[in-house]
């Protein structure tokens, strides 16, 4: 059988084959964002069955998504240099045995660095996601597809405390939170098998992207590999990805390890390190752009002063949606003495209306522009303060989780609105030339984001955790306090990305948009 896409004005379709592919991509997509949230649950099991650290579980959360975030770009040019199907394979694999490993750890040690190669291995094959959703489909059904991934990031991402938290209560504590990790087993399995089988090799993925493209593809720019002679010379930038992770490290060291440790001198020396790191890898960038190599981040990227905004966007809003129910997780099981199971159904509202608001971000970021952005982060801001307010004036012991359904269903639905869109109106602030490279540094500052809030979340409230007496209110009042602490940073996260928005453009159909 011949894998055709059958082009019309009126009437485009995509090829079974490239159905076929979206549904591995995306099973492969949901496994990688469900573990972004799912372990939130399961901390507090963690914390008693292996006696971990609370520098360890900040950096269960936080290792994740920088290794995560480390590995999109380059994972992304090697895919377009030897194909994606191999380097999806690839990530899905390690993936799958990191699962693994993280549920047999008997130590910190151990689960901290299974996290990190399962979130370098995410960051792997999630770029293979989008590439061939560009390839495979025609541009009048690209939106589709990308609407159906940011519905499977919603779901995800919201129902991952939930599964956690059934898993948890099924299996009990010791072993619950080990099969957290094992649910990835028998998904990564069926998705790597099913990727060797469905997913078009780069020769298959030319013919058909040419196909899908029609004549546009053909009266296009001018293939792979026949640019311009000014273009950038081929090569990955392993030098700038060194440093890059070197000085984000140092940030995230300190960060996380100095209220365990009563902050000692090296904490302040290495954030300052972490300071000179990332003002060599701005400088490195630039001169390896000027002798026409191709650099890690586009330096050129950042003279446009709306992506600048754009990218420190990404990065603030990540730091405050990624910490809500870390902080939720640990108050409500460890502080208030309720199951995995209890703390998930928390997370309820939040995901129905995270599901909600990403199946109408679509149509209203046409209608809107970029108002669904502000309505999104400005609903995110709202939520998190009533449940600041909340968490600021109940009596710990009369604390329920009803009294956070609406502030909670606020909060996911402007998160529902904001995550699909976000990205379109950030790339929107470049030359369509761009695009590519303004998304992977998108993508890169959403988990970096995502690292650097848990650490700084985590260091507030565990800083902030003082418990005056043995006796469970004494613990509720103590957990209490600093997750109110540790909410009030989130909610000064939420409104820095709000004012943020506004220096996006206010419809994706500027230069650049797409």
């Amino acid at each position: 059988m011949t894998d055709q896409t059958l082009t019309h004005p009126s009437a485009p379709v995509a090829s079974r084959r490239a159905w076929q592919a979206l549904i591995v991509l995306l099973a492969g997509m949901c496994i990688a964002l469900l573990d972004t949230t799912i372990v939130n649950v399961a901390l507090p099991s963690i914390r008693t069955s292996i006696d971990a650290s609370e520098a360890t579980l900040s950096w269960i959360i936080s290792g994740y998504a920088l290794a995560f975030g480390l590995a999109l770009i380059p994972a992304g040019k090697i895919g377009d240099r030897i194909g994606h199907k191999w380097v999806f394979f690839t990530g899905i694999v390690l993936f799958t045995l990191a699962s693994l490993a993280c549920g047999l750890s008997q130590n910190d040690l151990q689960l901290v660095a299974s996290r990190v190669v399962q979130g370098l291995a995410g960051g792997m094959f999630v770029p293979a996601v989008t590439a061939y959703i560009q390839l495979l489909f025609p541009p009048q059904l690209r939106g589709k597809a990308f609407a159906i991934m940011g519905a499977v990031i919603g779901v995800s991402t919201a129902l991952g405390p939930i599964v956690g938290g059934l898993i948890i209560q099924a299996f009990g504590a010791d072993e619950g939170w080990r099969l957290v990790f094992g649910v990835n087993l028998p998904i990564g399995i069926a998705t790597a098998i099913a990727a060797a089988i469905l997913l078009p090799t780069r020769r298959e993925t030319a013919a058909v992207s040419a196909t899908a493209h029609g004549a546009g593809a053909r009266a296009g720019a001018a293939p792979a590999g026949a640019g311009a002679a000014s273009a950038p010379k081929a090569g990955l930038d392993w030098f700038g990805l060194v440093l890059l992770s070197a000085a984000l490290v140092a940030l995230l060291v300190p960060l996380i390890q100095g209220e365990d440790e009563g902050w000692p001198l090296w904490t302040f020396l290495t954030l300052g390190a972490g300071v000179l790191l990332l003002v060599a890898f701005g400088a490195w960038e630039v001169a390896r752009s000027k002798r026409g190599r191709d650099p890690l981040v586009p330096p050129r990227l950042f003279r446009h002063p709306a992506f600048t905004g754009g990218v420190v966007l990404a990065l603030v809003y990540f730091a405050a949606f990624t910490s809500i129910f870390f902080t939720i997780s640990l108050l409500w099981q460890a502080g208030l003495g309720h199951t995995a199971l209890e703390s998930g159904i928390v997370s309820i509202p939040f995901a129905i209306a995270s599901i909600v608001g990403s199946a109408l971000s679509n149509t209203l970021s046409r209608r809107l522009g970029r108002t669904v952005l502000i309505l999104g982060t400005a609903l995110v801001t709202i939520g998190l303060t009533w449940v600041w307010i909340v968490l600021l004036l109940t009596t710990p012991i009369d604390l329920t989780n009803w009294m956070l359904i609406a502030p909670l269903f606020i909060a996911g639905l402007g998160n529902g609105l904001f995550i699909a869109p976000n990205a379109q109106f950030i790339v929107a602030t470049v030359e369509r030339s761009e695009a590519g490279a303004a998304s992977g540094v998108i993508s890169t500052m959403q988990r970096v984001g995502s690292a650097i809030g848990i650490a700084v979340i985590g260091s507030v409230f565990f800083g902030t955790l003082v418990i005056s007496g043995p006796t469970p209110g004494d613990v509720a009042a103590g957990f209490a306090s600093s997750s109110a602490a540790a909410m009030g940073v989130s909610v000064g996260f939420s409104v820095l990305a709000f004012l943020l928005v506004f220096a996006l453009p206010r419809r994706t159909n500027a230069p650049g948009g797409h």
